[in-house]
């Protein structure tokens, strides 16, 4: 199941269109651009440039946060209220990355004229215009020497490209006590339907994921029937086979109630009144995501531990020739090591708030967008597991041949042991292909996840009307698919 899982999240895909309110020009050649603000109209300057002070990157954008102030405006509160808006809205282009401030000054005047109508019409001065991050000055706006450069620029035909990374859309934008990421931006999710897939491939993916959790889920719960049918059976060296079998139970669980549930849990509902689209759940506020986070993490570790344990207890009666009993009397040991190192690890992504939802399967975990936690919380644990379960295995191995080859046993002890090895062999074939191929699609992912965000924002930025990349690279091998 989690190499259905990585496969569907690993592929690189058509992006899925969300829908927006407008599509308009984005800016990856940032350069003079002119006016086009209505309250900014016949000014000294006519040029601007963007992103602004307050960290617009168009005049759109620009425009709704100035509405407010158009009353205030337009009744003249203020000779210096325009002016002082136009110059942190809509700053005079002068050299290209260069922004000219207005003085406190400026900012104190227009702020003190307009007070009380501004109580009167509702309006609070904005955090983001505090006079005190205004330099300490007393010069008109703009200055003359603004004015020049501006005069110059605008003749200019040089261009200049800049990248100013990723700007987290007015859709995407996430309330900023939940604390979300997306792409190094703080309070901002990515979206739902899945960024990479089509709808299309995302039916296929849920599907194939459900079904084949349905046959996972009847196989392990068949085994682990048998095992209550007649305990006596299964007894050590086998038995974490059982233990293996049940956290791989509760794994195809989760997965199949992903696929009942959809995308209810592991996205949050667009809001459009609020110009906000369907975006990935993060963090602990939704029960349910936390819940299956819980148990498919959880699981999913305890699964890869008790291989671990399988392959020790196999050493254990190859190597020293330890029997059945002596095993049995370390099981205490061996069940505080599968649960207590999983529960570890899962109290501290609680703690850390590194839940995310998966909009492909329906469920959520981690390392899904952060590729932090795909690093260490997936692909170290899932790798320190192989590489020992792999050489306690091999050791075993080696012992049980070397017993075989210089010890003369019995035909039927010959064959006992051979069938012995062969079932071991079986066993850790079927497990060890399944798991590299997950830790291989990890690897791949962490090495080219952050190529995969940038040609998403490139393909988006402008129905999202954000700034697209300056420069996007594709290795050989991204460029060939």
């Amino acid at each position: 199941m989690d190499l259905l899982w990585v496969l569907s999240v690993s592929m690189l895909a058509a992006c899925v269109a969300i829908p927006m309110d407008a599509a308009a020009g984005s800016h990856s050649l940032f350069t003079c651009e002119p006016i086009t603000l209505r309250m900014c109209q016949g000014l000294p300057y006519n040029s601007t440039f963007m992103p602004n002070i307050m960290n617009h990157y168009d005049q759109q954008t620009a425009a709704l946060a100035m509405e407010p102030f158009h009353p205030m405006v337009n009744l003249r509160c203020s000779s210096d209220l325009r002016m002082f808006l136009c110059a942190i809205y809509a700053p005079v282009c002068t050299e290209y990355g260069r922004m000219t401030s207005p003085c406190r000054r400026l900012c104190l005047q227009a702020k003190s004229d307009c007070y009380q109508l501004m109580n009167m019409f509702g309006v609070s001065w904005p955090e983001e215009m505090d006079c005190n991050r205004f330099p300490d000055c007393d010069e008109p706006y703009p200055r003359p020497v603004d004015l020049l450069s501006s005069s110059d620029t605008a003749e200019s035909p040089i261009s200049v490209q800049r990248d100013y990374g990723f700007w987290c859309p007015r859709e995407l934008k996430i309330e900023p006590e939940l604390g979300y990421s997306f792409m190094g931006v703080r309070d901002c999710s990515p979206p739902c339907p899945n960024m990479y897939f089509t709808r299309e491939e995302l039916t296929f993916a849920r599907y194939f994921i459900g079904v084949v959790s349905i046959v996972c889920l009847s196989a392990t719960l068949f085994t682990f029937l048998t095992f209550l049918i007649d305990v006596s059976r299964f007894r050590y060296p086998e038995r974490p086979i059982i233990f293996y079998a049940v956290c791989y139970m509760m794994v195809s669980l989760v997965f199949f109630l992903g696929f009942l549930l959809e995308d209810r849990v592991s996205c949050n509902a667009a809001s459009p009144g609020r110009f906000r689209a369907s975006t990935v759940t993060q963090g602990s506020h939704n029960k349910v995501c936390t819940l299956l986070f819980m148990v498919l993490y959880f699981f999913t570790m305890a699964g890869s531990v008790w291989w671990v344990i399988l392959t020790i207890t196999w050493f254990l009666a190859a190597v020293p020739k330890w029997g059945s009993e002596a095993i049995e009397k370390k099981a205490l040991l061996f069940h505080a090591c599968a649960w207590g190192v999983p529960g570890v690890l899962t109290v501290t992504l609680l703690a850390m708030n590194k839940i995310e939802g998966d909009s492909v399967s329906g469920v959520c975990f981690v390392g899904l967008y952060n590729l932090t936690a795909l690093r260490w919380f997936l692909l170290a644990p899932l790798g320190l597991d192989v590489v020992v379960g792999v050489v306690l295995l091999l050791a075993g191995i080696a012992a049980l041949n070397r017993v075989r080859m210089e010890i003369p046993l019995e035909k039927e002890n010959q064959e006992k042991l051979v069938k012995f090895m062969i079932r071991i062999g079986v066993f850790s074939i079927l497990y060890l292909v399944p798991l590299l191929t997950v830790i291989a699609c990890y690897f791949y992912e962490s090495s080219y996840r952050t190529i995969w965000e940038t040609t998403w924002v490139q393909e988006k930025c402008r129905d999202y009307h954000i700034p697209c990349p300056y420069k996007v690279s594709y290795p050989n091998c991204v460029k060939s698919i």
